[in-house]
């Protein structure tokens, strides 16, 4: 493999078509997407409890307590840096008694609701907005962007609870474990292709230790340029290998589907779910729960016009496999409007769904 320790020209031509630099340099560490929009939905009230799932910089905790001063908020994050940020959050004049920093994944919730004496169904309002926060983007060091050089990590804790990185994958998987992440979490249609030149880079002795490393070796292999995405944005070669690596490495679909779960199970009768997706991934799982088309406990992997209940001959068990505990709150999925996407690009494929809980 050559050029693996430098930027190619076809990643340099695809940095400057994007301006990739510039959006960083013009963009605020953090914008929260749909901000108005969730807290509109969650409706929150005087004394009651809520769940910011994914503090990430406090944006939705912020305009939420404007919203309704009188609110608490736990304020949940597996990134300590962002832990930090609710921490301080938590100890200021402003927000003291209002916000509670709680440190961990979606899946830590039935452990911390036991250190802080909650109970379930006792949750007015819920948030995620799923996906890396633009502070994970922007920190060459936490080895989560194409367009910064640093060391392959990807680990939204910052090895907080000694994860494996994504340079370890790299480095120890099979080729065929390989293609199946690649396929099934970046959605890529050349993930064979690319698993056997990573997997060849490897044997040739090559560590594959850094963003630009691993975004070299990937345009080498498919050496067709930059394509588009599925909004026909330009975007790198090795954009949806990222992607795979990311939700492996933090088991971020396995999180989604048990925050889920757990959203039925803390949420009070009537009260408030909202979720801000990012890819199609995402959504689905989020769509699915939501339009009660779960399996033991997970999303269906079929949308529910393929599932098929025909052995089912008893009409209350069929009812309990197709009767959704939500009831969503709009018609269509809900997306930034130009004016948002003109000040925030990074919220060009935010989904927002908002539901109440109603059994």
């Amino acid at each position: 493999m050559k050029r693996l320790l430098i930027p190619t020209r076809l990643r340099l031509e695809w940095l400057r078509q994007n301006s990739v630099a510039v959006e960083a340099a013009a963009t605020p560490p953090h914008v929260p997407v749909l901000c108005d929009t969730a807290i509109e939905y969650l409706q929150p009230v005087p004394g009651g409890t809520y769940f910011d799932m994914t503090f990430g910089a406090g944006g939705h905790t912020r305009r939420l307590l404007e919203k309704c001063p009188e609110a608490k908020i736990y304020a949940l994050d597996r990134d300590p840096v962002a832990h930090k940020l609710a921490k301080e959050m938590s100890e200021s004049d402003e927000y003291k008694g209002r916000v509670i920093p709680l440190l961990g994944k979606f899946s830590d919730i039935p452990k911390l609701f036991q250190e802080h004496d909650l109970t379930k169904h006792s949750v007015d309002g819920i948030l995620f907005d799923f996906g890396c926060s633009s502070m994970q983007f922007d920190e060459a060091e936490r080895g989560f962007a194409i367009s910064k050089d640093g060391p392959l990590d990807m680990r939204m804790d910052g090895g907080l609870s000694e994860g494996v990185t994504a340079a370890d994958v790299l480095a120890h998987v099979e080729e065929g474990d390989l293609a199946k992440i690649l396929r099934y979490y970046g959605e890529e249609k050349a993930a064979k292709k690319i698993a056997r030149g990573l997997i060849d880079a490897r044997k040739s002795l090559v560590k594959i230790q850094t963003t630009w490393q691993l975004a070299d070796i990937v345009e080498d292999i498919l050496g067709n340029g930059p394509r588009r995405d599925k909004l026909q944005r330009p975007s790198h070669s090795a954009t949806k290998t990222f992607q795979a690596l990311r939700i492996f490495v933090n088991n971020e679909l396995n999180e989604i589907n048990y925050g889920m779960v757990l959203a039925n199970e803390i949420l009070r009768s009537e009260g408030r779910l909202v979720t801000i997706t990012f890819h199609s991934l995402e959504d689905t799982i989020v769509k699915r729960h939501i339009n009660g088309n779960v399996q033991a406990g997970a999303a269906n992997a079929l949308p529910l016009k393929y599932s098929s209940h025909f052995a089912i001959d008893d009409p209350e068990v069929l009812e309990s496999l197709t009767q959704s505990n939500w009831m969503q709150l709009h018609r269509h999925v809900i997306v930034p409007d130009a004016e948002e996407v003109a000040k925030n690009t990074r919220s060009r494929s935010a989904k927002l769904r908002a539901a109440v809980k109603v059994n």
